[in-house]
């Protein structure tokens, strides 16, 4: 299964950290965030992954190249940034006919990829959800004992971590779009299916919560 890597935000939040460093370059103990996952993913058995890439990308492929533990890397270079649903249309081409894994990479989490690798043939995008963290306590969707996701609760909140057939983006076109309009619709018509992740995880979005992740391996 190929793999991509959602890492063209301007990590505006995070300022002034990512004022001359975009976000997933951001150290955590003696690694950086984008690093930690190319890591593991090369260690769940993803060999290709693509990078999306807009704010100071150039500094992410001088880092990364086109290889990092074993996993080859392409980019795709976004002159005004695309969002998460139209960063990932872009890069179809890339990724192929076959459903493929995406992560966030402003996430830190040991959840394990290879858990996900059989999924191969869905037809449907299916996406780990986690307990709702303290800054997002309403959660975005709930999740029925047959796996889909539900509109209502209890709630849980997306981590960034899913796999897509490549057919879930065959209403877009190119251009700026986000994934929750994808997503409700999605749970609308009962074709979004997800898991609960209980383990290690957080959402880098702040440097309050930077400074408190980091603190751990200092």
């Amino acid at each position: 299964m190929k793999a991509m890597i959602l890492a063209a935000g301007r990590g505006e939040r995070m300022l002034p950290l990512t004022r001359d460093l975009p976000k997933p370059l951001l150290p955590i103990g003696t690694t950086t965030l984008i690093q930690r996952h190319l890591s593991r993913l090369a260690e769940s058995g993803v060999e290709s992954v693509v990078i999306n890439l807009h704010f100071l990308g150039e500094k992410i492929q001088q880092l990364l190249g086109s290889e990092q533990f074993g996993v080859q890397i392409e980019y795709s270079i976004e002159p005004e940034l695309l969002e998460t649903a139209g960063g990932i249309y872009a890069t179809l081409p890339l990724l192929g006919e076959a459903p493929f894994l995406v992560v966030n990479a402003d996430i830190f989490t040991d959840f394990e990829f290879d858990s996900l690798m059989a999924l191969d043939h869905i037809t449907c995008p299916h996406l780990v959800l986690v307990p709702n963290p303290d800054h997002h306590p309403g959660g975005d969707y709930g999740l029925d004992n047959g796996g889909l996701l539900t509109p209502s609760g209890p709630t849980y909140t997306y981590s960034g971590i899913g796999v897509y057939p490549p057919q879930f983006f065959d209403t877009m076109s190119h251009g700026k779009l986000m994934l929750r309009p994808l997503f409700d619709a999605a749970v609308k018509n009962g074709q979004l299916t997800g898991e609960v992740f209980r383990g290690e995880w957080t959402d880098v979005g702040t440097p309050e919560r930077y400074d408190l992740l980091n603190a751990r391996f200092r």
